[in-house]
């Protein structure tokens, strides 16, 4: 082991390990060899850092996006690092609409000549702004992106495999907010909530049946598809969030996580290895979200943190 101590034997805080290198895999090579494996916004950010893993594993992989303009770029990528003569195809869908999403199924069933064996419910709305603020269409459209859309995804999936008698697994991309609950993120905390019930409940109805349901959820991951305010926020870190001096030093794990970590969480809990884990949301954080202080910061509203002036009625 390495000797962390100082030269007055209290330990220096390290943090914990960087991740291993890009291409390097925890399973077994071809692991998932023959399997088919769907991820809903896999165009871009954590969706795409999923999706190839999977990719490296052996795994045909269909990506989809509303933005067709994000699939192409990320079905080339995702090409060069397939494996075992494995295919990557996209879809285009909007996951608000069921019968766009059963158009999906369809789609690949008519590629790949079977219904996808694993499903990763990626796809998601967010944004922030305090609840006194925020529109009747702004949490229509959150809601019905994540949570709605979440649930018409794994329903039809559950419903094929269902009628086919063929085990699945499905995984369902949630928010530590889900248990906290997320101030300035009132309609996202709403619907990863529901999200994460949606995957206790269908896992004890479909366990009989074998398809496994688990929610995974990631931590701070910087990637290429954040959003403004996240960017943002890292940016007033020194380094950019990577160093002890930036954002990594405000996680207990002195660093931030890497995409690819989120990656290997997924192929686990869909793998052979994992079969008996169902029900579960794995945390992929370095527990942040569990972190406490000895004496709680001072408070400083969501308005004040968002730098917004005094709520008046008045105001649309």
């Amino acid at each position: 082991m390495t000797d962390t101590t100082g030269p007055a034997g209290a330990s220096t805080p390290q943090g914990l390990p960087a991740p291993p290198p890009p291409g390097a895999t925890a399973l077994p090579p071809g692991t998932y060899r023959g399997s088919l494996v769907l991820v809903t916004g896999g165009g871009t950010g954590l969706g795409k850092a999923v999706a190839a893993e999977f990719a490296r594993l052996g795994a045909d992989v269909m990506i989809v996006s509303r933005r067709a303009g994000h699939l192409e770029p990320a079905r080339e990528e995702l090409a060069r690092l397939s494996t075992d003569g494995a295919t990557v195809t996209t879809a285009v869908c909007d996951i608000r609409d069921p019968d766009r999403v059963a158009g999906v199924y369809d789609a690949a069933e008519a590629a790949y000549g079977r219904t996808p064996d694993v499903l990763v419910n990626n796809a998601a709305a967010n944004f922030p702004v305090p609840t006194e603020d925020m529109t009747p269409n702004a949490w229509r459209t959150v809601v019905d992106i994540t949570l709605n859309g979440t649930f018409y995804m794994t329903r039809e999936f559950g419903r094929r495999h269902l009628a086919a008698g063929t085990p699945g697994s499905v995984i369902a991309v949630g928010a530590s907010y889900a248990w906290t609950g997320g101030p300035g993120f009132a309609h996202s905390a709403a619907a990863k909530a529901g999200v994460k019930n949606l995957v206790e409940t269908l896992a004890v109805e479909w366990g009989p049946y074998g398809i496994q349901v688990n929610g995974l959820v990631p931590g701070l991951m910087p990637h290429e598809d954040m959003t403004a305010d996240i960017r943002g926020n890292l940016a007033r870190g020194e380094d950019h969030g990577q160093g002890v001096g930036g954002h990594g030093a405000r996680q207990p794990a002195l660093r931030v996580g890497a995409p690819r970590e989120l990656g290997w969480a997924a192929t686990f809990l869909s793998s052979p290895y994992a079969r008996f884990v169902s029900g579960h949301t794995l945390v992929v954080d370095g527990a942040n979200w569990q972190r406490r202080g000895l004496v709680s910061p001072q408070v400083v509203t969501v308005r004040e943190q968002m730098g917004r002036r005094p709520f008046r009625a008045d105001t649309p």
